[in-house]
């Protein structure tokens, strides 16, 4: 099982272009390098023919950090080859942002959240109130007892005047006006938002039945994988993915739903970007540690590099913490994700051999 799991982004890229060998289709590079001064590229392999009319795209890293997760289970699909269903692919897209995975930063270079960043830049940008209120308690300026007392004070004023619901769609939908700030959509397309874009017109060109399969890592239940959609509830796009994946399905749009939901989603960027296929995307969400812990991990992280030093004395200790919040490097959290992915994978190739 430690072989499927690299421990640096170097190592996963290695493993996945070694395995993977012929059916290697293309190679993004990206334009900075790596904390060892390393190449940093987004990798696409296919398995099955080149002209199929169904694909499932298994995708990693759109947060870098939760990279670790994806690819791992990239690497256990190339090892193992699954039989797929007549006229079927599997495109493999490791490491959409590499750059936030080969420095273990969620975000991209730019401090943006990929996963809000699929928008029509063309028109005005998101208002997001909520987190205007709480920005600085968010983020604050000092990391220190009293200032974090002080935020804490503030937040937990907001969920008490607001609600849950109110304080996660406030602190974690995205917001496009403090670009040193958590949960950051950007101004314009990124790199790995360019990438999408290339991704959908060099290798899904034509492609009738499309259906998406984004590995995340942070939210959740320790070890298990929640499949996750941001489809309109009731459409024929969401009774599709419910038929494929049963009632464990969570649709973030709904108001009992604790994730964020937002619009410009990675599943935004692949339907806006491959308007001809009929698409069934889902991201996968795979629980590690407890919310807070995670939350309090990425802010902090975040502050190292909005006020801190990310080579000071205090950054290492300070990464190790956010990798471990997306990558718990043990047994038992591996074992769930190798099976859980081959699982949702699977279901994935028998719901897209029915379109």
């Amino acid at each position: 099982m430690d072989d499927l799991f690299s421990p640096t982004y170097t190592e996963a890229r290695r493993r996945f272009r070694e395995a993977a060998g012929s059916t290697v289709i293309a190679s993004y590079a990206h334009p900075l390098k790596g904390p060892a001064g390393e190449d940093l590229a987004t990798d696409l392999a296919r398995l099955g023919p080149k002209d199929a009319k169904r694909v499932v795209v298994v995708e990693s890293g759109t947060h870098g950090a939760e990279g670790f997760c994806g690819s791992a289970i990239q690497l256990d699909l190339l090892r193992a080859r699954p039989t797929m269903p007549h006229d079927t692919a599997i495109l493999l897209v490791h490491a959409l942002n590499p750059h936030g995975f080969a420095w273990v930063r969620r975000v991209t270079e730019d401090n943006v959240d990929l996963n809000r960043n699929f928008l029509d830049f063309s028109k005005p940008l998101p208002e997001n109130p909520g987190y205007d209120e709480m920005a600085d308690a968010l983020l604050p300026k000092r990391w220190d007892e009293a200032s974090l007392a002080a935020a804490k004070s503030v937040l937990d004023g907001y969920r008490a005047k607001h609600g849950e619901r109110a304080f996660v769609t406030g602190s974690g939908g995205g917001q496009y006006k403090h670009p040193k700030g958590l949960f950051y959509g950007g101004t314009q397309p990124t790199w790995s938002n360019r990438a999408v874009e290339k991704i959908c017109k060099e290798h899904l060109a034509g492609v009738p039945h499309a259906a998406l399969v984004d590995i995340h890592s942070g939210l959740g239940p320790y070890g298990y994988g929640e499949p996750l959609t941001t489809l309109v509830p009731g459409s024929p796009e969401e009774t599709r993915a419910r038929a494929w994946y049963g009632t464990e399905l969570r649709n973030t749009r709904t108001p009992d739903s604790p994730y964020a939901g937002t619009e410009a989603s990675i599943i935004t960027g692949y339907t806006r970007y491959a308007p001809w296929a009929a698409w069934t995307p889902i991201g996968l969400e795979f629980g590690t540690r407890p919310r807070e812990d995670v939350r309090r991990a990425l802010r902090h992280e975040h502050w190292l590099y909005a006020y801190g030093d990310p080579k000071g004395a205090e950054a290492p200790a300070i990464k190790a913490a956010l990798k471990d919040v997306f990558y718990p490097d043990e047994p038992a959290w591996k074992e769930k994700v190798i099976a859980r992915g081959r699982e949702i994978v699977c279901k994935a190739l028998a719901g897209i051999a029915t379109a």
